[in-house]
């Protein structure tokens, strides 16, 4: 029995069952105003219609900081009415190139104005394992739950070519994951992998690398950005609807019926089943 029978008009049809909200598997994170405004209006029908499917608000590219603070308010107030915790992205990596100073007075500031999730990430600069772990230390005395990203990419973010990435190089593996288990021993909410040099602006994806990650992690603390419908099918096919994704908010329906097993693409079709809740 699904868990949309209590809302659902066609509770009658079967689909997979899916853990209630709050969620520590099978997520759903979607991304907020950077390609497109997501402003209250249409967050509010967004949710309204989809939010038992989602699980957090991301913003990208520090566009809440383009926001008047009372509009910036009016869409953390909408989504925690729907039970939808918000993100501030990766914006820090920005913040840090302005130093310790402004970035402890940034992560007051995220939980002044009332965000759920920090973000830590470093794609285009190089930050020390040490002062990552502080960072998360110092996020979560704030209130606030830290979120580190990680990946093998240099130079991540930004939407930059393949060529250039190619050029740029990447980490090992290991890195990554001595890094993820760092954070997560200093308290770090969930790990946010980094898609570039993985599934997204590369000549050919390094499958290799997500099934380390899924192996010596585990999938309950890792989120996979998949921002394309080609990558989280491959994610949903491989590891299961309740695998957790960073999708963009346009994707939210496709995403939850491929996670429902109602609807998909000719590999998915009739093949996305579940046994059952514990």
């Amino acid at each position: 029995m699904s868990t949309t029978e209590s809302t659902s008009s066609f509770s009658f049809i079967r689909s997979n069952e899916r853990p209630s909200k709050p969620r520590t598997r099978g997520m759903t994170e979607i991304r907020g105003s950077y390609y497109s405004v997501v402003g209250p209006s249409y967050l509010r029908d967004v949710l309204e219609t989809m939010g038992e499917h989602v699980d957090a608000l991301k913003f990208a590219g520090g566009a809440f900081t383009l926001m008047p603070e009372s509009a910036l308010r009016e869409i953390l107030d909408i989504a925690h009415d729907h039970d939808v915790l918000v993100s501030t992205g990766g914006f820090i990596e920005h913040v840090l190139t302005q130093g310790p100073e402004a970035t402890d007075r940034y992560i007051d500031e995220v939980a002044r104005i009332g965000f759920d999730i920090l973000e830590i990430s470093a794609g285009f600069i190089s930050l020390p394992t040490e002062d990552f772990v502080r960072l998360v230390e110092r996020v979560q005395r704030a209130g606030l739950k830290a979120k580190p990203e990680v990946g093998i990419q240099f130079g991540a973010g930004g939407a930059t070519t393949p060529e250039e990435l190619e050029q740029e190089g990447t980490r090992d593996t290991s890195y990554a994951i001595d890094l993820a288990k760092r954070c997560l021993d200093a308290g770090a909410y969930m790990i946010m992998i980094e898609s570039e040099g993985i599934t997204e602006e590369v000549t050919s994806w390094r499958t290799d690398v997500v099934a380390t990650i899924a192996r010596e992690l585990g999938l309950e603390k890792v989120m996979f950005e998949a921002a394309d419908p080609e990558v989280f099918g491959w994610y949903i096919k491989n590891y299961g609807p309740e695998v957790n994704l960073f999708v963009d908010h346009s994707q939210i329906v496709q995403l939850e019926c491929l996670r429902r097993g109602i609807w998909g693409t000719k590999s998915l079709w009739g093949r996305v089943v579940t046994y059952g809740q514990e």
